[in-house]
């Protein structure tokens, strides 16, 4: 129930979607609702439209999230196991098309060769079922799996969770598959924007990470440069005020420790190796 929810919710609360209705509002209010507040309405939703097309609020918005566990200059010397988030496929427009589609978190996903060669005895978890509520039957991981094949990776070391569904699912599902035990060292990967309430999750279900944050989608030249793209404004805003709702929302739910998980300076000190990353 929560799952179904959660989407709802999501739906109505979108940016995009808000800007939208006010803007409906203001068009087609009847009465004497039309004269004061509908305008009031249309004039904000245009004004809000405005603002996010020339200043880079969707941009800042996204920097603190993808800043808040930034790329680590030195991997550890040894791992012994990496989870690999899903997101980053299009399992619906795969099954039209008969091959593998990938999205613009497509970085999650191509960075498990580098890392399975860099690490040939660490254990490779990919975990992503269906986040959509109108094509539950359509699986990340099966997807994944096609793509990796078609790249001429050895897929036999990676193990595929296929039936979460969010983000507490990917944990709860991937430590009943994978066991960690204490001490071992895991790296988590999925996009920067995500990392937060992904580790806080991980946590709080004892399976300690240490993050490596790939898509970046707020580079710095973005920060301090007024523009004129809405689509882009957009598109950024609502990545990371989804991201925020769910942060506050996991917080509530208790799925979480803290409202905004921070780096834990013991779980990557002392482990590095000099090596960069490269993601």
């Amino acid at each position: 129930m929560s799952f179904a929810l959660s989407k709802i919710f999501w739906t109505l609360t979108a940016p995009g979607n808000l800007l939208l209705l006010f803007l409906l509002v203001g068009l087609f209010a009847t009465g004497g609702f039309r004269t004061r507040r509908s305008l009031f309405c249309a004039r904000a939703a245009a004004l809000g439209l405005a603002i996010i097309a020339v200043l880079p609020v969707g941009a800042w918005s996204m920097r603190t999230l993808e800043q808040r566990f930034p790329a680590p200059a030195g991997l550890p010397a040894h791992v012994d196991g990496i989870i690999v988030l899903g997101g980053s496929v299009d399992q619906v427009a795969t099954a039209e098309t008969g091959q593998p589609e990938v999205n613009a978190a497509a970085e999650r996903l191509m960075v498990i060769p580098d890392l399975a060669r860099r690490y040939p005895d660490a254990r490779i978890i990919f975990s992503g079922g269906s986040g959509e509520l109108r094509d539950p039957d359509e699986k990340e991981a099966p997807v994944a799996r096609a793509a990796l094949e078609e790249i001429g990776m050895d897929i036999g070391r990676v193990t595929f969770e296929g039936e979460s569904r969010n983000t507490w699912e990917n944990a709860l599902f991937s430590r009943d598959l994978m066991h960690p035990q204490p001490g071992q060292t895991w790296l988590l990967v999925t996009s920067a924007f995500h990392m937060p309430r992904s580790v806080g999750i991980f946590r709080h279900v004892g399976w300690p990470v240490v993050a490596y944050p790939v898509d970046i989608r707020a580079p710095r030249t973005l920060l301090c440069r007024p523009d004129f793209d809405l689509l882009r404004g957009l598109e950024l805003l609502s990545q990371s005020v989804h991201e925020y709702i769910g942060l506050v929302a996991y917080r509530l739910l208790g799925r979480t420790d803290s409202l905004f998980p921070a780096p834990d300076t013991a779980e990557g000190s002392g482990k590095g190796d000099g090596a960069t990353k490269t993601p």
